[in-house]
């Protein structure tokens, strides 16, 4: 075979701040390759030992020249914005199975496909109940994935995300929300959250590439069990502002947005053990508190 491809070869889809994170990680083992839409990444990609891949989700014959590129697969691009399927994740499992697929492939999906747990410990084996069309996407997509797994034997692994944070990351604190004064809920209104840090999630996506048993779901979440409200009155005290205003559920209804009230309408602890047993992921940033200082 060529020299290049010898080295195990590993395609990123969807190569945002938690993919460049991956691609450090497995920069110096692996001949890593981005999928990517914008010719203005070009560079930045190269830059971080990444061979990079014009073409896009959204045209699928832009696609055709990942058909048995790589050897593992790393999925963490999102739906569109509209509808109840996933076009996207279709179109590439569509180019990968048409000549020798990958060994492994990890898909990145949402918490979100839980539904509201009402406060209740929640692991993989809970049944979905999504309560937005946001949600039912990922689900759409968690199933083309599965069923791409059976019919060609990749080894296919979930990971269920939660929030997303990290000092480093843009928009990964929630700095900016606190010194807009952004309200949330009264204590007996208010719902349980999940966090993990993007190292952490970069870290679990390497992880269930190399360890994740096939059609396995993993909850990628810290260890982190607070209510939303708690969590930004500790985060308002770790940067010297005010605490947000507490509001009723009602009063939340005409003063924030749809986006912000579907986060406020589900509430659940999710348990991570599968990630840490299975993945063997020791966690370096357990809970934000010792994660978001930075």
């Amino acid at each position: 075979m060529p020299a290049r491809f010898r080295r195990q070869r590993v395609l990123l889809v969807g190569c945002g701040d938690v993919g460049v994170r991956v691609a450090k990680l497995l920069r110096p083992r692996m001949r890593l390759l981005a999928l990517t839409s914008s010719p203005a990444r070009l560079g930045e990609l190269r830059a971080l030992g990444v061979t990079p891949l014009l073409g896009n989700l959204d045209q699928p014959g832009s696609l055709r020249r990942l058909s048995g590129l790589a050897n593992q697969v790393i999925h963490l691009a999102p739906p569109p914005n509209a509808g109840e399927a996933d076009p996207r994740t279709q179109a590439l499992l569509h180019v990968l199975r048409r000549r020798t697929p990958a060994q492994a492939l990890v898909y990145g999906s949402t918490s979100g496909v839980y539904g509201d747990c009402q406060g209740e410990v929640t692991t993989e084996t809970r049944a979905t109940h999504a309560l937005t069309a946001r949600a039912r996407r990922r689900i759409y997509a968690e199933k083309s994935v599965r069923h791409f797994g059976r019919a060609s034997g990749v080894r296919t692994s979930i990971l269920r995300i939660p929030g997303i944070y990290a000092p480093d990351r843009e928009g990964g604190t929630p700095h900016a929300r606190l010194l807009k004064g952004t309200p949330v809920l009264q204590p007996q209104d208010d719902v349980f959250t999940n966090h993990i840090h993007a190292d952490d999630l970069a870290r679990a996506c390497v992880a269930a590439l190399w360890r994740g048993r096939s059609g396995r779901v993993f909850n990628a979440n810290d260890d982190t069990c607070m209510k939303m409200g708690d969590y930004f009155d500790w985060a308002a005290d770790v940067y010297g502002l005010p605490h947000p205003p507490r509001v009723s559920r009602e009063a939340a209804q005409s003063q924030l947005p749809a986006m912000m009230l579907s986060f406020m309408g589900e509430s659940r602890r999710m348990d991570n053990t599968r990630l840490k047993k299975e993945l063997r992921l020791t966690l370096r940033y357990p809970t934000v508190q010792q994660g978001l200082p930075g």
